[in-house]
């Protein structure tokens, strides 16, 4: 049975896109092909993939696509990685656009392919050519999630957001869908995630936005400290907004730079809140670094610590791990004088404060390790900048799933 599904939330909520997901039978009983469509000639796309040698065939065509910003669509298969697949891998990945281009009367350089999925099996192509053909013809049926469903492998449901940003009396829309549950882990992660908007940007500038949000956001998530092969982040710009052009230095600049952030900043605290077997949120935050570099990076260190994530998981304020991880990241930082919290709002409970530690805190610190979402702060007392990273706890189902994945 499909599931069931969301008012638009995700990508139907811009004007001038349609999105679709069918069952091809990749995957048993559930949506597992997606096309993402803009209906305005000169929309614009960029992208940011997965830094892994070993980068899987499509987003080795789609560097290619995306390379002059012309992008019309997104083409998605699920259960399937076309990772690791030789020539033949390559040949399908690029057969997957030339039928998209062909169902859509567009160029096959317009189409980012991505896919998803078990890493070294061909794909069935028989399967992924007739979802195609099927998701292009019912495209005008699209309710809402169709497509936010079909790009998911080992995610618990769903992950869309949309956004509404408004500056110098203009209004435009930006949203997304993503996926992302196991392997997550910059850069990038096991992760899929496509985004729209109605506001009118040059590819130029739609890249240095993507780039710096995901730098914030999909770059700071870290489930098992596993990157995969097949990550990429897709951001289309069709201009139904139709007031002038925004970039760098313009009045309306700032609004949609941040609505960007807020999109990808929303799908990657999902994606770390649905780790696989995950119980608890893990946000760190730290404060008080050199640079944003450094904060960015002692917060990674942080939300990737296996010894942290089993803590947050058996609810023990074991604050030493922390700074530990932190130590680790080779960051700037005074012992003297660093200070740790966990929890938040009332419930934050300060168990080191300017290197002094604080043992009678750390019954309210186990209170808030109960919480499922965890928040730890560090301020590690080396300068002004803040950086935050998101990961979740580690369990015994996590092991257990993983265990089993098929080989």
């Amino acid at each position: 049975m499909s599931p069931k599904l969301a008012a638009p939330e995700g990508i139907l909520a811009v004007e001038g896109f349609r999105a679709m997901g069918v069952a091809a039978g990749l995957k048993a009983d559930r949506p597992d092909v997606a096309l993402i469509v803009s209906d305005r000639p000169g929309t614009q796309g960029a992208a940011v993939f997965t830094q892994n040698a070993f980068a899987a065939a499509p987003v080795h065509i789609s560097r290619q696509h995306v390379a002059d910003g012309d992008v019309r669509a997104i083409v998605v298969n699920a259960g399937n990685a076309n990772a690791c697949t030789g020539r033949q891998g390559l040949r399908d990945a690029l057969r997957m656009a030339r039928l998209t281009a062909e169902v859509l009367d567009l160029a096959p350089e317009q189409v980012v392919v991505a896919s998803t999925g078990i890493i070294g099996r061909p794909l069935p192509m028989d399967k992924v050519e007739a979802g195609i053909r099927d998701c292009a013809a019912r495209l005008g049926e699209a309710k809402g999630s169709e497509a936010a469903h079909a790009i998911l492998t080992t995610d618990s449901g769903p992950k869309e957001v949309a956004r509404t940003a408004a500056a110098c009396g203009r209004t435009f829309r930006v949203a997304g869908i993503a996926k992302g549950a196991g392997m997550i882990h910059p850069d990038m992660a096991t992760m899929l995630a496509f985004l729209v908007t109605d506001a009118p940007v040059d590819a130029e500038h739609l890249r240095t936005a993507l780039k710096e949000a995901s730098d914030r956001s999909f770059n700071q998530i870290t489930v098992d400290g596993d990157e995969s092969t097949n990550d990429m982040a897709v951001l289309l710009a069709n201009g139904a907004e139709g007031g002038t052009k925004i970039a760098p230095g313009h009045e309306a600049w700032p609004a949609f730079h941040d609505a960007v952030t807020a999109v990808c900043t929303d799908l990657a605290r999902r994606i770390a809140a649905d780790g696989e077997g995950a119980t608890r949120l893990l946000e760190v935050h730290v404060q008080g670094a050199r640079d944003d570099e450094q904060a960015r990076r002692a917060a990674r260190a942080v939300a990737a610590s296996g010894l942290v994530k089993c803590a947050v998981h058996g609810g023990d304020p074991n604050w030493g791990r922390v700074l530990a991880a932190i130590g680790q990241s080779r960051v700037e930082a005074d012992p003297g004088r660093v200070s740790l919290w966990i929890g938040s709002g009332n419930g934050r409970a300060c168990v080191l404060r300017d290197g002094e530690p604080d043992e009678a805190s750390l019954h309210e610190a186990a209170e808030a390790l109960q919480a499922p979402e965890v928040t730890l702060t560090i301020d590690v007392a080396a300068g002004d900048s803040e950086g935050r990273a998101w990961g979740c706890d580690l369990t015994e189902d996590y092991v257990r799933f993983n265990a089993q994945y098929p080989t």
